[in-house]
Protein backbone atom coordinates (compact mmCIF):
# COMPACT_ATOMS: atom_id res chain seq x y z
CA UNK A 1 0.00 0.00 0.00
CA UNK A 2 0.82 3.63 -0.52
CA UNK A 3 1.82 6.20 1.77
CA UNK A 4 -0.64 9.70 0.95
CA UNK A 5 -0.65 12.31 2.48
CA UNK A 6 1.91 15.18 4.07
CA UNK A 7 2.35 17.13 7.32
CA UNK A 8 0.34 20.44 7.81
CA UNK A 9 2.61 24.15 7.58
CA UNK A 10 0.10 26.07 9.64
CA UNK A 11 0.61 29.16 7.41
CA UNK A 12 -2.38 31.96 7.33
CA UNK A 13 -4.58 30.19 4.78
CA UNK A 14 -4.71 27.10 6.78
CA UNK A 15 -5.41 28.91 9.98
CA UNK A 16 -8.20 31.13 8.09
CA UNK A 17 -9.82 27.87 6.63
CA UNK A 18 -9.58 26.23 10.32
CA UNK A 19 -11.26 28.54 11.94
CA UNK A 20 -13.63 29.17 9.08
CA UNK A 21 -14.41 25.23 9.85
CA UNK A 22 -14.38 25.35 13.41
CA UNK A 23 -17.00 28.13 13.47
CA UNK A 24 -19.31 26.33 11.48
CA UNK A 25 -19.57 23.53 13.62
CA UNK A 26 -19.91 25.61 16.94
CA UNK A 27 -23.12 27.25 14.91
CA UNK A 28 -24.33 23.84 14.35
CA UNK A 29 -23.86 22.80 17.37
CA UNK A 30 -25.82 25.81 18.99
CA UNK A 31 -28.71 25.18 16.79
CA UNK A 32 -28.80 21.81 17.36
CA UNK A 33 -28.60 22.39 21.55
CA UNK A 34 -31.70 24.71 20.38
CA UNK A 35 -33.02 21.25 18.30
CA UNK A 36 -32.69 19.10 21.70
CA UNK A 37 -35.22 21.30 23.64
CA UNK A 38 -37.79 20.11 21.86
CA UNK A 39 -41.06 22.04 22.21
CA UNK A 40 -39.03 24.21 24.95
CA UNK A 41 -38.37 24.07 28.75
CA UNK A 42 -41.91 24.72 29.65
CA UNK A 43 -43.11 21.30 27.54
CA UNK A 44 -40.29 19.42 29.29
CA UNK A 45 -41.28 20.23 32.50
CA UNK A 46 -45.06 19.58 32.08
CA UNK A 47 -43.23 16.00 30.55
CA UNK A 48 -41.57 15.34 34.03
CA UNK A 49 -44.26 16.11 35.84
CA UNK A 50 -45.90 13.46 34.84
CA UNK A 51 -43.42 10.75 35.63
CA UNK A 52 -42.20 10.43 32.29
CA UNK A 53 -38.49 10.59 30.89
CA UNK A 54 -38.33 12.95 27.42
CA UNK A 55 -37.38 10.84 24.44
CA UNK A 56 -33.56 11.76 24.53
CA UNK A 57 -33.37 10.56 27.93
CA UNK A 58 -35.47 7.22 27.02
CA UNK A 59 -32.75 6.73 24.18
CA UNK A 60 -29.79 7.56 26.40
CA UNK A 61 -30.88 5.22 28.97
CA UNK A 62 -31.73 2.50 26.35
CA UNK A 63 -28.35 2.69 24.25
CA UNK A 64 -24.90 0.97 25.52
CA UNK A 65 -23.42 4.71 26.21
CA UNK A 66 -23.89 7.88 24.31
CA UNK A 67 -20.92 7.67 21.98
CA UNK A 68 -22.44 4.59 20.54
CA UNK A 69 -25.47 6.70 19.57
CA UNK A 70 -25.32 8.22 15.93
CA UNK A 71 -28.52 10.14 15.73
CA UNK A 72 -29.59 10.93 12.29
CA UNK A 73 -31.94 13.77 10.84
CA UNK A 74 -31.57 15.80 13.56
CA UNK A 75 -32.30 18.98 11.33
CA UNK A 76 -35.24 16.78 10.05
CA UNK A 77 -38.13 20.19 9.25
CA UNK A 78 -35.43 23.20 10.17
CA UNK A 79 -37.42 26.25 9.07
CA UNK A 80 -40.29 24.54 8.14
CA UNK A 81 -43.97 24.58 9.66
CA UNK A 82 -43.18 28.04 10.77
CA UNK A 83 -46.91 28.99 10.40
CA UNK A 84 -47.60 26.07 13.15
CA UNK A 85 -45.33 27.15 15.25
CA UNK A 86 -42.06 24.65 14.08
CA UNK A 87 -41.74 20.73 14.60
CA UNK A 88 -37.74 20.43 16.26
CA UNK A 89 -36.54 17.85 14.50
CA UNK A 90 -40.16 17.13 12.89
CA UNK A 91 -41.30 15.55 16.66
CA UNK A 92 -39.18 12.83 16.06
CA UNK A 93 -35.67 11.52 17.17
CA UNK A 94 -33.97 8.77 15.81
CA UNK A 95 -30.69 6.96 14.78
CA UNK A 96 -28.39 4.07 14.92
CA UNK A 97 -27.12 3.28 18.45
CA UNK A 98 -25.42 0.19 19.91
CA UNK A 99 -28.28 -2.08 22.58
CA UNK A 100 -26.35 -4.96 24.46
CA UNK A 101 -23.56 -4.55 21.66
CA UNK A 102 -25.14 -4.52 18.57
CA UNK A 103 -26.45 -1.74 16.99
CA UNK A 104 -30.05 -1.26 16.66
CA UNK A 105 -32.45 1.55 14.51
CA UNK A 106 -34.28 3.69 17.61
CA UNK A 107 -37.26 5.77 16.91
CA UNK A 108 -38.79 7.70 19.34
CA UNK A 109 -41.24 10.21 19.56
CA UNK A 110 -41.30 13.71 21.17
CA UNK A 111 -44.21 14.28 23.20
CA UNK A 112 -43.06 17.27 23.82
CA UNK A 113 -43.43 18.74 20.42
CA UNK A 114 -47.52 19.48 19.57
CA UNK A 115 -47.86 16.20 21.96
CA UNK A 116 -45.66 14.20 19.70
CA UNK A 117 -48.26 14.76 16.74
CA UNK A 118 -46.88 13.72 12.57
CA UNK A 119 -46.02 16.29 10.06
CA UNK A 120 -45.50 15.50 6.98
CA UNK A 121 -41.60 15.60 7.11
CA UNK A 122 -42.48 13.02 10.48
CA UNK A 123 -43.54 10.54 8.85
CA UNK A 124 -40.82 10.53 5.92
CA UNK A 125 -38.35 10.48 8.66
CA UNK A 126 -39.65 7.36 9.82
CA UNK A 127 -40.38 5.95 6.69
CA UNK A 128 -36.05 6.46 6.85
CA UNK A 129 -35.43 4.66 9.81
CA UNK A 130 -37.34 1.80 8.52
CA UNK A 131 -35.73 1.75 5.26
CA UNK A 132 -32.24 1.83 7.24
CA UNK A 133 -33.46 -0.96 9.50
CA UNK A 134 -34.30 -3.15 6.47
CA UNK A 135 -31.52 -2.21 3.59
CA UNK A 136 -28.73 -2.99 6.86
CA UNK A 137 -31.08 -5.86 8.22
CA UNK A 138 -30.62 -3.88 11.84
CA UNK A 139 -33.79 -4.30 15.02
CA UNK A 140 -35.97 -1.52 15.49
CA UNK A 141 -36.72 -0.08 19.04
CA UNK A 142 -39.98 2.31 18.36
CA UNK A 143 -40.56 4.61 21.71
CA UNK A 144 -44.16 5.14 21.22
CA UNK A 145 -45.51 8.64 22.58
CA UNK A 146 -47.65 10.75 20.07
CA UNK A 147 -50.84 12.22 20.07
CA UNK A 148 -51.25 11.15 16.61
CA UNK A 149 -51.28 12.96 12.85
CA UNK A 150 -51.24 16.51 13.20
CA UNK A 151 -54.57 17.16 11.86
CA UNK A 152 -54.52 20.75 9.85
CA UNK A 153 -52.16 18.95 7.26
CA UNK A 154 -53.62 15.38 7.23
CA UNK A 155 -54.00 15.72 3.16
CA UNK A 156 -49.96 15.09 3.04
CA UNK A 157 -50.12 12.91 5.93
CA UNK A 158 -52.47 10.40 5.25
CA UNK A 159 -53.16 8.72 1.45
CA UNK A 160 -50.17 8.66 -0.76
CA UNK A 161 -47.74 5.62 -0.98
CA UNK A 162 -44.78 7.53 0.77
CA UNK A 163 -47.53 8.58 3.60
CA UNK A 164 -48.45 7.34 6.95
CA UNK A 165 -50.04 4.13 5.61
CA UNK A 166 -46.46 3.04 4.05
CA UNK A 167 -45.02 2.90 8.06
CA UNK A 168 -47.59 -0.04 9.07
CA UNK A 169 -46.60 -1.95 5.22
CA UNK A 170 -42.90 -1.64 6.80
CA UNK A 171 -43.74 -3.28 9.68
CA UNK A 172 -45.22 -5.90 7.96
CA UNK A 173 -42.55 -6.29 4.89
CA UNK A 174 -39.70 -6.03 8.28
CA UNK A 175 -41.41 -8.77 10.35
CA UNK A 176 -41.50 -11.41 7.32
CA UNK A 177 -38.21 -10.75 6.83
CA UNK A 178 -36.92 -11.67 10.13
CA UNK A 179 -36.33 -8.28 11.55
CA UNK A 180 -36.63 -8.25 15.24
CA UNK A 181 -39.74 -5.13 16.51
CA UNK A 182 -39.89 -4.26 19.55
CA UNK A 183 -42.39 -1.00 20.42
CA UNK A 184 -42.58 0.85 23.78
CA UNK A 185 -46.02 2.09 24.43
CA UNK A 186 -44.85 5.54 26.89
CA UNK A 187 -47.56 7.76 26.17
CA UNK A 188 -50.99 7.99 23.80
CA UNK A 189 -51.01 5.68 21.14
CA UNK A 190 -53.89 6.48 18.96
CA UNK A 191 -56.11 6.01 15.68
CA UNK A 192 -53.87 4.75 12.88
CA UNK A 193 -50.66 4.91 14.90
CA UNK A 194 -51.78 1.97 16.63
CA UNK A 195 -51.16 -0.58 14.32
CA UNK A 196 -47.47 0.46 14.76
CA UNK A 197 -46.55 -0.73 18.15
CA UNK A 198 -49.04 -3.87 17.67
CA UNK A 199 -47.76 -4.59 14.22
CA UNK A 200 -44.37 -5.20 15.88
CA UNK A 201 -43.10 -8.65 17.37
CA UNK A 202 -43.83 -7.17 21.23
CA UNK A 203 -45.39 -4.30 22.00
CA UNK A 204 -44.86 -3.27 25.94
CA UNK A 205 -46.81 -0.10 27.89
CA UNK A 206 -45.94 1.77 30.45
CA UNK A 207 -48.63 1.84 33.52
CA UNK A 208 -51.09 5.28 33.88
CA UNK A 209 -49.26 6.77 30.97
CA UNK A 210 -49.65 4.72 28.02
CA UNK A 211 -52.59 4.06 26.48
CA UNK A 212 -53.46 2.56 22.59
CA UNK A 213 -56.86 2.56 20.95
CA UNK A 214 -58.24 3.59 17.24
CA UNK A 215 -60.25 6.14 19.03
CA UNK A 216 -60.18 8.05 21.96
CA UNK A 217 -62.69 9.01 24.36
CA UNK A 218 -64.08 12.16 22.93
CA UNK A 219 -64.43 10.48 19.77
CA UNK A 220 -65.94 7.50 21.04
CA UNK A 221 -68.41 9.42 22.46
CA UNK A 222 -68.82 11.44 19.34
CA UNK A 223 -69.12 8.57 17.32
CA UNK A 224 -71.38 6.11 19.22
CA UNK A 225 -72.54 7.91 22.39
CA UNK A 226 -70.35 5.88 24.78
CA UNK A 227 -69.16 7.36 27.69
CA UNK A 228 -65.81 6.05 28.88
CA UNK A 229 -62.57 7.69 29.86
CA UNK A 230 -58.79 6.76 28.08
CA UNK A 231 -57.43 4.70 30.83
CA UNK A 232 -60.82 2.36 30.62
CA UNK A 233 -61.18 2.42 27.18
CA UNK A 234 -57.61 1.24 26.29
CA UNK A 235 -55.12 2.31 29.30
CA UNK A 236 -52.10 -0.86 30.03
CA UNK A 237 -54.43 -3.29 32.40
CA UNK A 238 -56.66 -3.41 29.88
CA UNK A 239 -54.70 -3.91 26.22
CA UNK A 240 -52.59 -6.11 28.26
CA UNK A 241 -54.76 -8.29 30.81
CA UNK A 242 -58.45 -8.15 28.58
CA UNK A 243 -57.55 -7.41 24.83
CA UNK A 244 -53.92 -9.12 25.10
CA UNK A 245 -53.17 -6.21 22.59
CA UNK A 246 -49.74 -5.80 24.65
CA UNK A 247 -47.82 -7.99 26.00
CA UNK A 248 -45.62 -6.61 29.02
CA UNK A 249 -47.00 -3.77 31.74
CA UNK A 250 -44.28 -1.49 32.83
CA UNK A 251 -44.56 0.46 36.19
CA UNK A 252 -42.71 3.28 34.72
CA UNK A 253 -40.50 4.40 31.73
CA UNK A 254 -37.08 3.43 33.71
CA UNK A 255 -38.71 -0.44 33.92
CA UNK A 256 -39.92 -0.30 30.24
CA UNK A 257 -36.06 0.60 29.17
CA UNK A 258 -34.42 -2.22 31.22
CA UNK A 259 -37.14 -4.42 29.86
CA UNK A 260 -36.33 -3.58 26.06
CA UNK A 261 -32.45 -3.93 26.97
CA UNK A 262 -33.34 -7.68 28.57
CA UNK A 263 -35.79 -8.49 25.26
CA UNK A 264 -33.40 -7.61 22.91
CA UNK A 265 -29.83 -9.43 24.68
CA UNK A 266 -31.87 -12.58 23.59
CA UNK A 267 -32.75 -11.60 19.92
CA UNK A 268 -31.30 -13.91 17.09
CA UNK A 269 -27.87 -12.52 15.97
CA UNK A 270 -28.01 -14.02 12.27
CA UNK A 271 -25.64 -14.19 9.99
CA UNK A 272 -23.46 -10.68 8.71
CA UNK A 273 -21.93 -10.41 5.53
CA UNK A 274 -18.56 -10.86 6.31
CA UNK A 275 -17.33 -7.77 5.07
CA UNK A 276 -13.80 -7.94 5.22
CA UNK A 277 -12.45 -6.19 8.89
CA UNK A 278 -8.78 -6.45 10.46
CA UNK A 279 -7.20 -4.38 13.60
CA UNK A 280 -7.57 -0.41 12.93
CA UNK A 281 -4.98 1.65 12.69
CA UNK A 282 -5.67 5.66 13.16
CA UNK A 283 -4.43 7.93 9.95
CA UNK A 284 -0.29 9.15 10.34
CA UNK A 285 -2.31 12.46 10.17
CA UNK A 286 -4.51 14.61 12.57
CA UNK A 287 -7.96 13.97 11.50
CA UNK A 288 -9.24 17.38 12.93
CA UNK A 289 -6.65 18.57 10.51
CA UNK A 290 -8.91 18.30 7.70
CA UNK A 291 -10.97 21.47 8.94
CA UNK A 292 -7.60 23.60 7.60
CA UNK A 293 -7.57 21.82 4.34
CA UNK A 294 -10.71 22.40 2.81
CA UNK A 295 -11.46 25.99 1.09
CA UNK A 296 -13.97 28.61 2.36
CA UNK A 297 -14.81 29.12 -0.76
CA UNK A 298 -16.50 25.16 -2.23
CA UNK A 299 -15.23 26.70 -5.82
CA UNK A 300 -12.01 27.16 -4.99
CA UNK A 301 -9.11 23.70 -5.60
CA UNK A 302 -7.84 21.41 -3.25
CA UNK A 303 -5.36 18.06 -2.88
CA UNK A 304 -8.42 15.46 -2.28
CA UNK A 305 -5.39 13.28 -1.45
CA UNK A 306 -4.90 14.85 1.77
CA UNK A 307 -8.17 14.73 2.80
CA UNK A 308 -8.24 10.89 2.54
CA UNK A 309 -5.20 10.79 4.33
CA UNK A 310 -6.52 12.00 7.53
CA UNK A 311 -9.63 9.31 6.95
CA UNK A 312 -8.14 5.84 6.25
CA UNK A 313 -6.18 3.69 8.23
CA UNK A 314 -2.25 4.16 8.42
CA UNK A 315 -2.67 6.73 5.76
CA UNK A 316 -2.37 3.97 3.01
CA UNK A 317 -4.11 3.12 -0.37
CA UNK A 318 -4.02 0.80 -2.72
CA UNK A 319 -4.44 2.97 -5.78
CA UNK A 320 -6.32 2.13 -9.05
CA UNK A 321 -5.58 3.31 -12.53
CA UNK A 322 -3.43 6.24 -11.12
CA UNK A 323 -2.20 7.70 -13.94
CA UNK A 324 -5.34 7.56 -15.47
CA UNK A 325 -8.94 9.88 -15.22
CA UNK A 326 -6.89 11.74 -12.47
CA UNK A 327 -10.20 13.93 -12.10
CA UNK A 328 -11.50 10.81 -9.96
CA UNK A 329 -9.31 9.12 -7.42
CA UNK A 330 -10.41 4.91 -7.18
CA UNK A 331 -8.36 3.17 -4.37
CA UNK A 332 -8.62 0.57 -2.38
CA UNK A 333 -8.06 1.02 1.56
CA UNK A 334 -9.05 0.58 5.35
CA UNK A 335 -11.34 2.58 7.21
CA UNK A 336 -11.36 1.74 11.24
CA UNK A 337 -10.12 -1.79 9.89
CA UNK A 338 -13.13 -2.36 7.37
CA UNK A 339 -11.77 -2.53 3.85
CA UNK A 340 -13.51 0.23 1.57
CA UNK A 341 -13.37 1.41 -2.32
CA UNK A 342 -13.14 5.03 -2.16
CA UNK A 343 -14.47 6.88 -5.02
CA UNK A 344 -13.65 10.23 -4.60
CA UNK A 345 -13.32 13.64 -6.91
CA UNK A 346 -10.06 15.23 -6.78
CA UNK A 347 -10.21 18.91 -6.65
CA UNK A 348 -6.75 20.24 -7.73
CA UNK A 349 -6.33 21.00 -11.04
CA UNK A 350 -4.55 17.89 -12.70
CA UNK A 351 -1.93 18.09 -15.66
CA UNK A 352 -2.94 15.19 -17.83
CA UNK A 353 -0.10 13.29 -19.53
CA UNK A 354 -0.69 14.79 -23.16
CA UNK A 355 0.01 18.07 -21.22
CA UNK A 356 -3.77 19.24 -20.76
CA UNK A 357 -5.09 20.91 -18.02
CA UNK A 358 -8.17 19.28 -16.55
CA UNK A 359 -10.45 21.16 -13.90
CA UNK A 360 -10.90 19.55 -10.40
CA UNK A 361 -14.16 18.51 -9.47
CA UNK A 362 -15.30 17.84 -12.94
CA UNK A 363 -15.60 14.65 -14.46
CA UNK A 364 -14.21 13.51 -17.85
CA UNK A 365 -14.83 10.57 -20.27
CA UNK A 366 -11.71 8.95 -18.87
CA UNK A 367 -12.55 9.69 -15.10
CA UNK A 368 -16.26 7.84 -15.71
CA UNK A 369 -14.25 5.05 -17.50
CA UNK A 370 -12.07 4.05 -14.70
CA UNK A 371 -14.60 4.90 -11.74
CA UNK A 372 -17.27 2.14 -13.33
CA UNK A 373 -14.70 -0.25 -13.85
CA UNK A 374 -13.37 0.25 -10.51
CA UNK A 375 -16.89 -0.26 -8.67
CA UNK A 376 -17.47 -3.58 -10.59
CA UNK A 377 -14.34 -4.62 -9.08
CA UNK A 378 -15.10 -3.97 -5.87
CA UNK A 379 -18.51 -5.50 -6.48
CA UNK A 380 -16.81 -8.63 -7.70
CA UNK A 381 -14.88 -8.37 -4.46
CA UNK A 382 -17.72 -7.61 -1.44
CA UNK A 383 -15.80 -4.31 -0.95
CA UNK A 384 -18.32 -1.64 0.26
CA UNK A 385 -18.04 1.22 -1.54
CA UNK A 386 -17.27 5.05 0.14
CA UNK A 387 -18.30 7.96 -2.12
CA UNK A 388 -16.25 10.82 -1.67
CA UNK A 389 -18.17 13.48 -3.72
CA UNK A 390 -17.60 17.14 -4.53
CA UNK A 391 -18.08 17.08 -8.10
CA UNK A 392 -19.15 20.29 -10.10
CA UNK A 393 -20.50 18.09 -12.94
CA UNK A 394 -19.67 16.53 -16.58
CA UNK A 395 -17.50 18.25 -18.88
CA UNK A 396 -18.92 20.25 -21.48
CA UNK A 397 -18.46 21.74 -24.79
CA UNK A 398 -17.37 20.48 -28.41
CA UNK A 399 -14.57 18.18 -27.59
CA UNK A 400 -16.21 16.44 -24.88
CA UNK A 401 -19.32 15.66 -26.28
CA UNK A 402 -17.05 14.29 -29.62
CA UNK A 403 -15.52 12.18 -27.13
CA UNK A 404 -18.42 10.93 -25.80
CA UNK A 405 -19.22 11.75 -22.50
CA UNK A 406 -22.35 11.02 -22.59
CA UNK A 407 -21.42 7.59 -23.28
CA UNK A 408 -18.79 7.40 -20.40
CA UNK A 409 -21.44 9.27 -17.68
CA UNK A 410 -23.78 6.86 -18.75
CA UNK A 411 -21.23 3.86 -17.94
CA UNK A 412 -20.52 5.38 -14.44
CA UNK A 413 -24.17 6.20 -13.77
CA UNK A 414 -25.05 2.49 -14.89
CA UNK A 415 -22.43 0.70 -12.67
CA UNK A 416 -23.22 3.03 -9.30
CA UNK A 417 -27.16 1.61 -9.88
CA UNK A 418 -26.26 -1.92 -10.27
CA UNK A 419 -24.19 -1.89 -7.49
CA UNK A 420 -25.56 -4.39 -5.07
CA UNK A 421 -22.73 -3.83 -1.91
CA UNK A 422 -23.02 -0.87 0.21
CA UNK A 423 -22.62 2.15 -0.53
CA UNK A 424 -21.72 5.51 1.42
CA UNK A 425 -22.01 8.44 0.30
CA UNK A 426 -19.83 11.66 2.00
CA UNK A 427 -20.50 15.38 0.02
CA UNK A 428 -17.65 17.24 1.36
CA UNK A 429 -18.22 19.97 -0.76
CA UNK A 430 -20.12 20.39 -4.06
CA UNK A 431 -23.24 18.29 -5.38
CA UNK A 432 -23.96 19.38 -8.83
CA UNK A 433 -25.86 18.44 -11.78
CA UNK A 434 -25.37 14.80 -12.80
CA UNK A 435 -22.44 14.91 -10.73
CA UNK A 436 -24.52 14.01 -7.73
CA UNK A 437 -25.72 10.61 -9.36
CA UNK A 438 -22.58 9.34 -10.96
CA UNK A 439 -21.03 10.18 -7.45
CA UNK A 440 -23.76 8.58 -5.92
CA UNK A 441 -26.46 10.89 -4.27
CA UNK A 442 -29.37 9.72 -3.12
CA UNK A 443 -31.26 8.71 -5.57
CA UNK A 444 -29.17 5.79 -6.03
CA UNK A 445 -29.84 4.22 -2.53
CA UNK A 446 -26.65 4.58 -0.70
CA UNK A 447 -27.24 2.81 3.02
CA UNK A 448 -26.37 6.44 4.36
CA UNK A 449 -25.57 10.21 2.84
CA UNK A 450 -24.33 12.77 4.99
CA UNK A 451 -22.56 16.19 4.49
CA UNK A 452 -19.65 18.24 5.41
CA UNK A 453 -21.40 21.51 6.62
CA UNK A 454 -20.01 23.45 3.93
CA UNK A 455 -21.44 21.39 1.17
CA UNK A 456 -23.79 22.98 -1.60
CA UNK A 457 -26.21 20.72 -3.25
CA UNK A 458 -28.23 22.15 -5.88
CA UNK A 459 -28.66 21.56 -10.05
CA UNK A 460 -26.00 23.68 -11.16
CA UNK A 461 -23.47 26.14 -9.07
CA UNK A 462 -25.17 29.29 -7.84
CA UNK A 463 -23.30 31.45 -10.19
CA UNK A 464 -24.30 29.89 -13.34
CA UNK A 465 -27.87 29.36 -12.38
CA UNK A 466 -28.43 32.93 -11.29
CA UNK A 467 -27.36 34.10 -14.36
CA UNK A 468 -29.83 31.53 -16.16
CA UNK A 469 -33.01 32.34 -13.95
CA UNK A 470 -31.90 36.69 -14.39
CA UNK A 471 -32.25 35.78 -18.14
CA UNK A 472 -35.34 34.35 -17.91
CA UNK A 473 -37.39 36.87 -15.53
CA UNK A 474 -35.17 39.68 -18.02
CA UNK A 475 -37.17 37.82 -20.94
CA UNK A 476 -40.78 37.60 -19.65
CA UNK A 477 -40.37 41.19 -17.72
CA UNK A 478 -39.17 42.20 -22.06
CA UNK A 479 -42.30 40.22 -23.30
CA UNK A 480 -44.77 42.47 -20.76
CA UNK A 481 -43.33 45.88 -22.27
CA UNK A 482 -40.68 46.39 -18.80
CA UNK A 483 -37.29 47.44 -19.17
CA UNK A 484 -34.93 47.17 -15.90
CA UNK A 485 -32.68 49.62 -15.12
CA UNK A 486 -29.32 48.19 -14.39
CA UNK A 487 -29.50 49.01 -10.88
CA UNK A 488 -32.88 47.01 -11.07
CA UNK A 489 -30.97 44.64 -12.73
CA UNK A 490 -28.27 44.08 -9.87
CA UNK A 491 -30.76 43.93 -7.09
CA UNK A 492 -32.70 41.60 -8.65
CA UNK A 493 -30.06 39.32 -9.31
CA UNK A 494 -28.84 39.64 -5.17
CA UNK A 495 -32.16 38.30 -4.69
CA UNK A 496 -31.78 35.65 -7.14
CA UNK A 497 -28.25 34.54 -5.38
CA UNK A 498 -29.99 34.71 -1.63
CA UNK A 499 -32.81 32.08 -2.91
CA UNK A 500 -30.96 30.05 -4.75
CA UNK A 501 -27.57 29.76 -1.80
CA UNK A 502 -30.32 29.25 0.86
CA UNK A 503 -31.81 26.35 -1.02
CA UNK A 504 -28.66 24.74 -1.87
CA UNK A 505 -26.78 24.55 1.67
CA UNK A 506 -27.06 21.22 4.10
CA UNK A 507 -29.33 22.78 6.82
CA UNK A 508 -32.21 23.41 4.01
CA UNK A 509 -31.17 19.32 2.48
CA UNK A 510 -31.16 18.16 6.33
CA UNK A 511 -34.63 19.38 6.89
CA UNK A 512 -35.58 17.88 3.73
CA UNK A 513 -33.93 14.20 4.65
CA UNK A 514 -31.60 14.96 1.34
CA UNK A 515 -28.95 13.50 3.92
CA UNK A 516 -29.28 11.85 6.82
CA UNK A 517 -26.66 13.92 8.85
CA UNK A 518 -24.70 16.84 8.69
CA UNK A 519 -21.22 15.78 10.47
CA UNK A 520 -18.11 17.11 11.61
CA UNK A 521 -15.38 16.43 9.35
CA UNK A 522 -13.34 15.26 12.15
CA UNK A 523 -15.53 12.51 12.78
CA UNK A 524 -15.37 11.30 9.58
CA UNK A 525 -14.13 7.80 10.20
CA UNK A 526 -16.23 7.45 13.06
CA UNK A 527 -19.69 7.95 11.49
CA UNK A 528 -18.22 5.85 8.06
CA UNK A 529 -17.19 2.79 10.28
CA UNK A 530 -20.55 2.81 12.10
CA UNK A 531 -21.86 2.61 8.94
CA UNK A 532 -20.31 -0.22 7.83
CA UNK A 533 -20.74 -2.15 10.78
CA UNK A 534 -24.14 -1.60 10.40
CA UNK A 535 -23.78 -2.77 6.27
CA UNK A 536 -22.46 -5.96 7.52
CA UNK A 537 -25.69 -7.38 9.57
CA UNK A 538 -27.15 -8.03 6.40
CA UNK A 539 -25.80 -11.34 4.77
CA UNK A 540 -28.08 -10.55 1.13
CA UNK A 541 -25.29 -9.26 -1.54
CA UNK A 542 -26.81 -10.31 -4.40
CA UNK A 543 -24.75 -10.76 -7.51
CA UNK A 544 -23.07 -7.74 -9.67
CA UNK A 545 -24.69 -7.41 -12.46
CA UNK A 546 -24.28 -4.36 -14.82
CA UNK A 547 -25.93 -3.28 -17.95
CA UNK A 548 -24.00 -2.71 -21.18
CA UNK A 549 -20.33 -1.28 -20.42
CA UNK A 550 -19.02 0.06 -24.10
CA UNK A 551 -15.38 -0.10 -24.05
Amino acid sequence: MAQIGKAIKENEIYLRRQDYYKNLIRKLNAEKEKIKLGGGKRAIERQKEKGKLTARERISKLVDDEKSFFELSAFAAYGMYEEQGGAPSSGTIYGVGKINGKYHVIVANDATVKAGAWFPITVKKNIRAQEISIENKLPVIYLVDSAGVFLPMQDEIFPDKEHFGRIFRNNAIMSSTGIPQIAAIMGPCVAGGAYLPIMSDEALIVEGEGSVFLAGSHLVRAAIGEIIDNESLGGAKVQSNISGVTDYVMKNDDECIQKIRSLTNKNWNGNNAGFNRIESKPPKFNPDEIYGLLPEDPIKPYDTYEIISRIVDDSEIDEYKAGYGKTIITAYARIDGWAVGIVANQRSIIKTETGEMQVGGVIYSDSADKAARFIMNCNQKKIPLLFLQDVTGFMVGSRAEHGGIIKDGAKMVNAVANSVVPKITIITGNSFGAGNYAMCGKAYDPRFIFAYPNAKIAVMGGAQASSVLLDIKLKQAEKDGKIFSETEKKNLLNDINKSYDEKSTPLYAAARLWIDEIIDPALTREYVSMALEAANNNPDISKFNVGVIQT
